[in-house]
């Protein structure tokens, strides 16, 4: 019996489960599933042998923040992303790259908030004048609440995305939520059995949204240092960040996405779109208050206080990129503290556990087999995730080169 192009059975690396590093061993997929771990193991007859003596194998990453157009799952796997969290964009958009990725093995999987509530006016909602969104419905108080997330379930929407910017950090004034409409955003999306994520990039705005008991913030503020005010209500109820670290370099002025650019073992996988958004400077506006250092003190803080931290790098906004930038995410986070075991746990189980994505985020049996083998040893050195040998997707190869689609 033929296994198919799914099969593949995987030997002598080193594998990291989701949650710790194991001794090197094998992993054997079978029809786009692990079917065993051991320290050794038989290929069934047909199915194709890797030798990753060396290596490491991690299961496929998450990237909990991103904003997708046409190519960018495509982008997203070539640097070992196998899912990607959508945090606003035009459903219909989605609806066909969901289609797409569904039946094409060279692009990630997709999880969208479809249309996130924002105000009459608000962010962002600058970007349909500039072509760059299509005209989006927006909440004008909490009355319009339940028929705004009712809308956005017809859509097909897997969470809800909330926003509250008032433009603090980027020297841009702009209209915002009421704390009531949050609230009723919230009471609205729960009652719908919807997860709510938050835009909040002020600590003033963390501590609203938190207050009005979303499950978790899309960014972490950097306009001021955490207080004991907000790391207790984070703690008591419990929410899930997602830091978007190179994101918030990019906004206070740090030029990481240059140097990501011409990385010798993720350039390679570039497309000139991803290029040129990794070169682009963030537009700050005078009197932005914007620095990353309180940001990275906060997410050591969040760590020592067990909240839980999910990589995340809002890709394509300008100094990131699809893929790429989620190891930068990953250096990024041991920078500010965490191991590269907990960094790589934001980057595959601790996402798949908070959007309840059950079948990813681990190499264990019945799992799904997005796989990604890298050269190295990422657990002493968090940049080996970059040395990428080989990515499957539902135990599929894929294709590192951007001219293969």
């Amino acid at each position: 019996m033929d296994p198919g192009p799914d099969s593949v059975l995987i030997v002598g690396a080193k594998l990291f489960d989701g949650h710790r590093f194991l001794p090197p061993g094998c992993v054997l997929v079978l029809e786009g599933r692990v079917a065993a771990l051991d320290s050794r193991l038989t290929a069934p007859a047909g199915v194709p042998v890797v030798d990753a003596r060396g290596g490491t194998v991690l299961p496929g990453l998450i990237d909990a923040h991103v904003h997708v157009f046409p190519g960018a799952l495509q982008s997203a796997l070539r640097s070992g992303v196998t899912t990607e969290l959508d945090m606003f964009a035009d459903p219909a958009l989605v609806g066909a790259l969901v289609q797409q990725a569904s039946c094409d093995p060279s692009a990630a999987d997709l999880r969208s908030a479809g249309i996130g509530a924002t105000a009459p006016g608000g962010h962002p909602t600058r970007l349909i004048a500039q072509g760059l969104l299509s005209p989006f419905p927006t909440v004008a108080g909490p009355a319009q609440a339940e028929a705004f997330v009712a809308a956005r379930v017809a859509e097909g929407s897997d969470f809800l995305k909330v926003i509250l910017e008032d433009g603090t950090t980027t020297g841009h004034a702009v209209p915002t939520l009421t704390a009531d409409t949050v609230e009723a955003l919230v009471a609205a999306a729960h009652a719908q059995d919807l997860l709510v994520v938050a835009h909040t990039l002020t600590q003033a705005h963390a501590l609203l949204a938190v207050g009005a008991g979303v499950d978790g913030l899309a960014h972490l503020f950097f306009d001021e240092p955490p207080s004991a005010q907000f790391l207790d209500a984070a703690v008591r109820r419990n929410v899930f960040v997602v830091p978007t670290l190179t994101s918030l370099a990019a906004r206070s002025g740090h030029s990481r996405g240059r140097a990501l650019a011409e990385d010798p073992h993720l350039g390679s996988a570039l497309d000139p779109r991803q290029r040129a958004s990794l070169t682009l400077d963030f537009p700050v506006g005078p009197g932005a208050r914007a620095d990353l250092a309180h940001a990275m003190s906060a997410v050591a803080q969040l760590q020592r206080n067990g909240l839980r931290l999910l990589a995340g790098t809002d890709a394509p906004s300008p100094g990131t990129a699809h893929g790429a930038s989620l190891h930068d995410e990953l250096h990024l986070l041991v920078l500010a503290g965490l191991s590269p075991p907990a960094a790589l746990a934001a980057a595959t189980s601790a996402p798949a556990a908070a959007f309840g994505l059950t079948d990813r985020g681990g190499i264990a049996p019945g799992m799904r087999a997005d796989l990604v083998l890298v050269q190295g040893d990422p657990e002493h050195d968090i940049t080996g995730t970059r040395a990428i040998e080989q990515v499957w997707r539902a135990g599929h190869p894929a294709s590192r080169s951007p001219t293969a689609e």
